[in-house]
């Protein structure tokens, strides 16, 4: 008989699922806002990508009542992982945070070169130096995609989950957004960011030669700023924000187009009022 995961019970405490063919899942209900209110358990999840997800896997994710699946990978990604499962009554959204022609050659080097090529494209900070950009640019240069999120959410589209390939960056980016969007205090937002390095949740490396050689500790090391989850890349976006628009509300304002009108629907959405009985 399959033994399927336990539906996390409604109330105050969260429930960490461990799923077999999906990484990198939780939900970020609990989380603090600015003016004491908490992130609602049950409204807005997050995870790596669907495509491998087991058949036990698929009717718990099939039991949260999900409204919309956002999945935010590229062709290249769908390529080489596959296209999600279905969820029977669930609306799927793709909205690519990446150009699948972007840094082909590079994520090649990635998956088959030998340790000179990937010290080449890596060593020496090159590898932080290329995260540290992408989160920039994906705050400046992908405003209409957030807005595209944002006023979903507000409208019709919770529950949600929010995927990428690891759940880690385009993902992680979003889903930051969103709680800041709400009033999710900073520090929250980045505890929760960071739990994507834990190791069950961590996404699995995946290289063409899988040898000693090719899967050694410094190979493991120099790949690490692309597989791991970073404080300064976190701050590196929040940055951007800052340099761009001088601040969190204006970038929703004025970046996002998110009226005061569409936050409000989002809080009553996303959060409660942890100081009720």
């Amino acid at each position: 008989m399959t033994q399927l995961p336990e539906v996390p019970p409604a109330g105050p405490e969260p429930t960490d699922v461990d799923l077999t063919g999906v990484r990198n899942f939780r939900d970020v209900g609990g989380l603090p806002t600015v003016d004491g209110r908490t992130v609602r358990f049950g409204r807005l999840y997050r995870s790596g990508h669907l495509a491998h997800a087991t058949e036990a896997d698929t009717a718990f994710l099939a039991g949260l009542g999900l409204h919309t699946v956002f999945d935010f990978r590229n062709a290249a990604d769908h390529k080489l992982d596959g296209y999600d499962v279905e969820l029977p009554g669930v609306r799927n959204v793709s909205i690519p945070l990446s150009d699948p022609a972007d840094g082909a050659e590079f994520w090649r080097l990635v998956r088959d070169g030998d340790i000179q090529q990937l010290r080449s494209i890596l060593a020496d900070g090159k590898g932080t130096e290329r995260m540290v950009l992408s989160y920039r640019t994906m705050i400046k240069d992908r405003t209409a995609e957030h807005s595209r999120v944002l006023h979903a959410l507000a409208e019709d589209s919770v529950p949600a989950l929010m995927h990428c390939a690891a759940g880690k960056d385009r993902a992680g980016l979003s889903v930051a957004v969103s709680l800041l969007a709400v009033g999710v205090e900073k520090d929250a937002v980045e505890a929760d960011y960071l739990k994507s390095n834990d190791a069950h949740r961590r996404y699995k490396v995946r290289r063409s030669d899988t040898s000693s050689a090719g899967m050694s500790d410094e190979v493991m090391e120099l790949l690490n700023p692309l597989f791991g989850a970073h404080r300064e890349y976190l701050a590196a976006a929040f940055a951007a924000i800052e340099e761009t628009w001088g601040s969190t509300e204006r970038y929703l304002r004025e970046g996002l187009k998110v009226s005061d009108e569409t936050r409000e629907k989002l809080r009553d959405r996303l959060v409660e009022d942890a100081r009720r009985p």
